[in-house]
């Protein structure tokens, strides 16, 4: 008989999707609890303890009330919790668009091929720069994207030179979002024009709708 897996849960909501290539699609979010980060604009703390044991079946039956064919597994750091790969294929079996959304500092050599990596690369200003594990780079995919939170002109001028140094834009998505209260919105759309960068800029949907409203 095979053993029951679980996975820590923080939430399960339905919303629109705030950022990624697929912003403003209804989607279900799976927050998974429990992160090995602490960056300095993080806006999930509450998911960092607590939440929930929850069984992936219930996790997946729970999915299957809402209606709609995407699904963002997000923390926390989902990879934390090693149950969240055989979650992330069940979800992929029943006919779901899966995304994940990962810091960049876990290894991501093992997520199956047919979920949508979106995974942050952690500029100057987020505190931990030094956790960044290039070697995942390796592993992305067209339909995958990189995320670079900017709040300061040296976070930017960074994530410029990392599109340069590893060829970013001709292997995934490049996703550039701003630091509320730390850059401007209209500053860094402005540099991303001046520079011709080839990269998608996002305002987090979701904040503008329901500002830090938990579940949504």
């Amino acid at each position: 008989m095979q053993a029951v897996k679980f996975l820590r849960l923080t939430e399960i909501f339905y919303s629109l999707q705030g950022e990624s290539n697929t912003v403003g699609l209804p989607t279900v979010f799976i927050r998974l609890t429990g992160c090995p980060l602490r960056c300095v604009y993080c806006d999930t703390k509450y998911a960092f303890t607590g939440g929930q044991k929850m069984s992936l079946e219930a996790i997946v039956n729970n999915v299957k009330t809402y209606k709609t064919n995407y699904v963002t597994v997000t923390g926390g750091e989902p990879l934390s919790q090693a149950n969240v790969l055989p979650l992330m294929a069940q979800l992929a079996d029943d006919g779901y668009q899966v995304s994940l959304e990962t810091s960049g500092a876990l290894d991501i050599s093992n997520v199956d091929k047919r979920i949508i990596k979106v995974m942050d690369l952690k500029t100057p200003s987020s505190g931990e720069i030094s956790k960044n594990l290039y070697q995942n780079i390796a592993y992305l995919k067209t339909q995958d994207q990189i995320k670079f939170v900017i709040g300061t002109d040296e976070d930017y001028e960074w994530s410029k030179k990392m599109l340069k140094d590893y060829d970013l834009t001709s292997r995934c998505q490049i996703l550039f979002s701003n630091i509320a209260g730390q850059m401007s919105s209209t500053k860094l759309a402005d540099k991303i024009l001046h520079d011709q960068l080839p990269v998608r800029f996002q305002i987090q949907l979701h904040k503008y709708l329901w500002a830090e409203a938990q579940g949504k």
